[in-house]
């Protein structure tokens, strides 16, 4: 299993949006940084994962109780082959997935 380093995580708290949303992360394609942001409509449990072609979890980037509001986080896939990756977030009561790129 491939070790990640350099995720940071950070939220900005404006205003409480009305749904929870995954935003697809930018840039897209990407060489080796991207920002992936999540909206949250009220507090939750979160998990956001990062999962090979083949459906193969290959990274945990959150794992916590996150408070209502905007928040983002920054993924560093330096040790990462080139190719197609999806990312899913999932809550208490939702879970959306999108496909990023990387390209070396």
């Amino acid at each position: 299993m491939a070790t990640i380093v350099g995720v940071d995580e950070s939220s900005e708290i404006n205003e409480i949006p009305n749904e929870i949303a995954l935003m697809q992360n930018y840039p897209n394609p990407f060489n080796p940084e991207t920002t992936i942001q999540y909206k949250l409509n009220k507090e939750s449990n979160v998990t956001l994962k990062v999962y090979d072609i083949l459906g193969r979890e290959l990274i945990t980037l959150i794992d916590e109780f996150k408070s209502a509001g905007n928040h983002k986080i920054n993924f560093n896939a330096h040790s990462f082959a080139s190719g197609i990756y999806f990312y899913q977030l999932q809550t208490d009561s939702k879970q959306i997935m999108k496909k990023m790129i990387l390209l070396k």
